[in-house]
């Protein structure tokens, strides 16, 4: 029998494959672009402490002339407060810039596993998910030894782990690894850093579909069973990116989509190692 593929739907109904991320997005464009998004037909926004925008983005949806209970917000905790006490704190301190009641995903950031305090962490994502306070609760940047560990430590699987996935980094072995657990596969940055859209081979391939590199991509990522995170800010490409849904690839299609893979990351991170960037090593939003 096969297995259906699983997706945030199932976790929170109505969540669309297809949300808007909001890094390096600043704050006082950040109202006006998701307005935007929400009048084109986006109903799914990603954010993070580290972004410095969570009061914009809650402002936003709280502004947004559509009901809360049709749009859904992400954002997660960051590295510096994976005790138990202070991830705790942390969502406290999370849902007051934003200003909503509940967060419908709630994400561990990264493992951190120089630290040792993820499974910490995530028994306080359990705790908040019991307690109404989020609809639903996931890992980002988990490795398969880490979701490992915090399932096996509370019985509650992520729903989602949203890791770098795009056409230089598809991660087959950790998407395989995500669906045998029953965990969504999300793509941040799924085009990766510009370098796979100006690919000739995949110029190739979106000129044959009929659509745009960056529509190509998305496409392989939905066909792939993977929600992707993907970032824009101008009307013309919010617009192109929810328009990427068109017909599907064939084999041939799928395997030049697999050549373009270089099994590395497109920005040096590695979740063995990674604790912050330069300069936030103590930061403590």
């Amino acid at each position: 029998m096969t297995l259906p593929v699983p997706t945030l739907a199932d976790a929170l109904p109505g969540y669309p494959a297809l949300t808007l991320g909001t890094m390096l997005m600043p704050a006082q464009q950040t109202i006006a672009t998701l307005h935007q998004a929400i009048a084109l037909g986006y109903r799914a926004f990603d954010a993070a402490p580290i972004y410095g925008n969570e009061h914009a983005v809650g402002e936003a949806l709280r502004t947004a002339p559509i009901p809360r209970e049709e749009l859904f917000v992400t954002t997660k905790l960051w590295n510096s407060s994976h005790r138990y006490d202070d991830a705790l704190a942390a969502f406290d301190r999370t849902a007051g810039r934003l200003g909503l009641e509940t967060v419908d995903l709630y994400l561990i950031h990264w493992p951190v596993p120089t630290r040792g305090h993820y499974v910490e962490a995530w028994k306080a994502l359990v705790r908040l998910k019991e307690e109404g306070r989020v609809r639903a609760i996931g890992v980002s940047n988990f490795l398969p030894e880490h979701l490992d560990r915090i399932i096996d430590a509370t019985g509650v699987v992520p729903a989602a782990n949203q890791i770098e996935i795009n056409p230089s980094h598809q991660q087959a072995a950790l998407r395989a690894a995500n669906f045998e657990r029953g965990i969504v596969s999300q793509a941040w940055s799924p085009f990766g850093n510009g370098g796979s859209l100006a690919d000739p081979a995949l110029a190739a391939l979106a000129a044959r579909l009929g659509c745009t590199p960056g529509q190509a991509v998305l496409r392989w990522h939905l066909q792939s069973g993977v929600h992707p995170v993907v970032k824009a800010s101008s009307p013309a490409h919010l617009a192109e990116n929810l328009a990427a849904s068109f017909a599907a690839f064939d084999a041939a299609d799928l395997a030049a989509m697999t050549a373009l893979d270089r099994g590395a990351s497109c920005f040096g991170l590695d979740p063995h190692t990674f604790e912050a960037p330069a300069g936030y090593e103590d930061y403590c939003p």
